[in-house]
């Protein structure tokens, strides 16, 4: 060894008294050439005073570090699905709780992450809370059997995982308070009681944070309850698969298949607009058989609305169609049909009738929607608006607000006034956005071609569109050339783009499809 050398290290022989040097200890690795004696305490604020000092704090670290990039990729995964489902991600349900849940545990890792060497009891006691709501949302979502149907299997692992990572994250607060203190008396001679201004800042807002994922975690608690008891409604008709088994289409139909002498009666097949027919033209139906207009009728609620599944991404019209036909077929009902769309679902109706043209003895509209008109439904704002409503649905902040304060019930939030505050119906919604102005509009356009010409045709317009919108009053009129039997084109006078809600219009429509039948 060298002079150099040995000047360069610091000499522990006159502080022990010995001739020789003693082995470095834990303190003396930690800090070497900073003190001169080996019992020497440093300042409570020296940097070297800290917990990662311990090996299991960093392994904690280190791990909270992989659970959120898991977490994070799990959320992509989630996000991706809303707009284009992969295999085996399909779930009955809207899917944005099972994003909602995410988003939580994700929050809830940064924030473990971003304070985690300032460890507070103020952040357990609402860690502990999380926790006991998510413990709870697992067993509600277990028990009930439509919701746990709904979820499926990625909805469960999500709140599963969720409350993992709540009770990971005690733990880990927990064992940084103790490594903090352990290492505060073995450096400075005492555990530090007393916190700068900067980690008291750190623990108002952290506290802050996890106040606010407790708020966020009792109303998806509250909302789930609500799922629950409105799972006691059963659905008017019957459920069928379709799509080979990936979700359930609702259909029902109402009336006699014949008449008096057995012979098979024409069938109204209606198609809502943009609610669905239960909470439209449900009532008006069955004033129409009532009244002897029509003999029978069906309907079917599109995917994720009111009791049908929501279908994978994206679902055109085209997808829609079929779904229908497999469920009309597997309950037996072949037509003969009329078909009454309103709205938005006239291009299903028309869809249908150019794919079943045979079985289709006549097409009424009601204000119907021009494919060239698609526009604005496709918009990207809209359809960013729509993901943003989803996102934030599993709060219920509206469906909460409804049940208690306005008297809502079950069937309104299923069908009726609540409904469109669902995930969903707003999942569906947004579906249906993504493609309009491309898939569906392709559907319609292919079927305009495909119609057969000598199909019944008549056309019911909203007078109130018709005065206030040149083009749509000209899009109407292009409407009624889809066929080359038009038997009329009806504008009610003061009636709204729902035409039935007047009394002129219930008569009009009822004129139309008993001519029809």
């Amino acid at each position: 060894m060298d002079d150099d050398e040995q000047v360069s290290r610091p000499d522990y022989r006159a502080d022990s008294g010995e001739g020789e040097r003693p082995p470095p200890d834990e303190y003396t690795r930690l800090l070497p050439n900073r003190v001169n004696s080996n019992r020497e305490f440093l300042s409570p604020d020296d940097p070297a005073v800290s917990p990662y000092n311990l090996f299991s704090i960093r392994v904690l670290r280190y791990l909270t570090f992989l659970f959120s990039a898991l977490t994070f990729l799990w959320w992509l995964v989630l996000l991706i699905s809303v707009f284009a489902t992969p295999p085996g991600f399909h779930q009955k349900g809207s899917g944005f709780l099972a994003f909602g849940y995410t988003s939580l545990t994700f929050a809830n890792l940064f924030f473990a992450l971003l304070f985690f060497s300032v460890p507070s009891k103020a952040v357990r006691v609402p860690a502990i809370v999380i926790s006991a709501f998510l413990a709870l949302d697992v067993i509600l979502l277990l028990a009930v059997q439509k919701t746990r149907y709904e979820e499926g299997w990625v909805g469960v692992v999500s709140v599963v995982w969720a409350l993992l990572m709540s009770v990971w994250s005690i733990i880990t607060d927990r064992t940084v308070q103790w490594g903090k203190a352990e290492e505060e008396e073995r450096l400075t001679g005492r555990a530090e009681t007393r916190k700068s201004l900067a980690e008291w800042l750190e623990v108002l807002l952290s506290t802050i944070a996890y106040s606010v994922m407790v708020v966020a975690v009792a109303l998806i608690t509250l909302n789930i309850i609500l799922r629950a008891l409105d799972a006691r409604i059963a659905p008017p008709g019957k459920l069928y698969w379709v799509d080979d088994n990936k979700y359930r289409i609702h259909l029902y139909c109402h009336g006699n298949k014949t008449d008096d002498n057995g012979k098979t009666v024409t069938t109204v097949l209606f198609e809502g607009g943009e609610w669905p027919v239960e909470h439209s033209l449900w009532d008006f139906a069955d004033n129409a058989v009532k009244n002897g207009s029509i003999s029978r009728y069906c309907f079917a609620d599109r995917p994720g609305l009111a009791w049908s599944d929501t279908a994978p991404s994206p679902s055109s019209a085209g997808f829609v169609v079929d779904a229908l036909s497999e469920a009309l077929a597997k309950a037996g009902e072949g037509g003969p049909w009329v078909l009454a769309g309103a709205g938005i679902g006239s291009l299903y109706s028309r869809v249908f009738s150019a794919r079943h043209s045979h079985d289709v003895r006549g097409l009424l509209l009601i204000d119907p929607l021009h494919e060239d008109l698609l526009g604005p439904g496709a918009a990207p704002g809209r359809g960013f608006w729509l993901w943003l409503r989803g996102a934030i649905s599993p709060l219920g902040l509206d469906r909460l607000s409804g049940a208690l304060f306005r008297g809502r019930s079950s069937r309104d939030r299923i069908y009726g006034r609540s409904s469109p505050q669902s995930g969903k119906f707003i999942f569906a919604k947004l579906q249906e956005s993504l493609v309009l102005n491309s898939f569906t509009k392709r559907d319609v356009d292919s079927s305009r071609q495909i119609q057969e010409r000598d199909t019944a045709l008549a056309v019911i317009s909203s007078g109130d569109k018709i005065k206030h919108d040149d083009k749509w009053a000209s899009k109407q009129k292009d409407l009624t050339g889809l066929t080359d039997k038009l038997l009329g084109w009806d504008i009610v006078d003061g009636a709204p783009h729902e035409v039935w809600r007047t009394l002129e219009g219930r008569e009009k429509i009822e004129k139309r499809l008993k001519k029809m039948v």
